[in-house]
């Protein structure tokens, strides 16, 4: 029988202190909870307001060019949709220029809801904005880094 591979520690200490998925993903949690807390109120997530503000568009968007927004496979989209459409934030027709395809609407419960929590969004948006010392760059290096394909990035 073979002993177990090791690790040495210092491999351990290098990807905590290095790591750009770790602390992409630490940095994520941290902003999605700050905005979580601040959008209670209202009573939708960050996650939530994300998907609500993708809707909101002059034409309702199929379900596939909101999943590519949103960076989702389809099937977490139609999870994390149907909470808002059992609350009426959100309906879902299919289209009809192909029945296969569903079009996203939000409801005018779903726009009221959007219009309380956009005002919370902005001022949280500020207030963390305000602690980088260049939000346009880490916006431009993040967008980098979601317009990378599997394997690419080694």
């Amino acid at each position: 029988m073979n002993a177990p591979a090791t690790i040495a520690f210092e491999t351990t200490l290098l990807v905590r202190d290095t790591c750009l998925c770790l602390h992409t993903q630490r940095a994520a949690r941290a902003l999605a909870r700050r905005f979580d807390v601040a959008l209670k109120p209202v009573g939708i997530t960050s996650g939530q307001f994300s998907l609500l503000m993708s809707l909101n568009r002059p034409q309702p968007p199929n379900l596939g060019s909101v999943a590519t927004l949103l960076a989702m496979d389809r099937t977490t989209l139609t999870a994390n949709l149907k909470p808002l459409e059992r609350r009426g934030l959100v309906e879902t027709t299919a289209d009809p220029g192909d029945r296969r395809a569903r079009l996203l609407r939000l409801t005018a419960a779903g726009r009221a809801v959007l219009s309380e929590a956009t005002p919370i969004w902005k001022q949280v948006h500020a207030e963390i904005e305000a602690t980088l010392p260049d939000a346009n760059r880490l916006r431009a290096d993040l967008n980098v880094l979601s317009h990378l394909t599997d394997g690419a990035a080694g």
